[in-house]
């Protein structure tokens, strides 16, 4: 999850397929699977590529509350969708009722030169938001495979639970 423009549809798509595609319609939502081995272990993988845009915001609580890990991506060329996070693992923490859920912070498109948000502060973001970080380049494929592996991980070790909802009562009666 993350801002417009930070290219979670390019690291999804550089791991899924391994190319890097440079020109990419923005996402209202995509769906990817992806069979995966972690630490011995085999899994399908489905990643829900979310859209950016404040216009779809009303469907992040369902990716929300139904998502098992989360990557909270940001451009490292761009100030403001590294500030954008802060709200994103917010509202994630509200929908799922808890701060401790699995969360890779990334730092996304550090092949480039101009840099605007360091290393140090996505380190610093992650422990805020209780996340690992890690820095990538979907050009590059940099950290790509470790990045999709660490979220795995923590999804597979993590002894998060939903959770339980409160019964409602809705009348009716037990005949015995």
């Amino acid at each position: 999850m993350g801002s417009g423009g930070v290219g979670k549809s390019t690291l999804t798509i550089q791991y899924v397929q391994g190319v890097f595609v440079e020109k990419y319609d923005p996402t209202i939502e995509e769906s990817y699977r992806k069979m995966v081995e972690v630490d011995g272990i085999s899994m399908l993988l489905e990643i829900l590529d979310t859209a950016g845009t404040e216009s779809f915001t009303a469907m992040r609580d369902l990716y929300m509350k139904n998502g098992h890990g989360f990557l909270l991506v940001y451009s490292v060329v761009a100030q403001s969708t590294y500030l954008d996070l802060q709200l994103v693992w917010e509202q994630i923490s509200r929908v799922k009722d808890c701060v401790d859920f699995p969360a890779v912070v990334v730092g996304n498109k550090c092949d480039l030169a101009n840099r605007v948000v360091s290393a140090e502060q996505g380190e610093e973001l992650a422990a805020r938001c209780n996340a690992r970080f890690l820095e990538t380049s979907a050009k590059t494929a940099m950290n790509v495979e470790e990045v999709f592996q660490t979220i795995c991980r923590l999804v597979l070790t993590t002894s998060w639970v939903p959770p339980k909802k409160k019964r409602e009562f809705r009348g009716g009666c037990s005949l015995l």
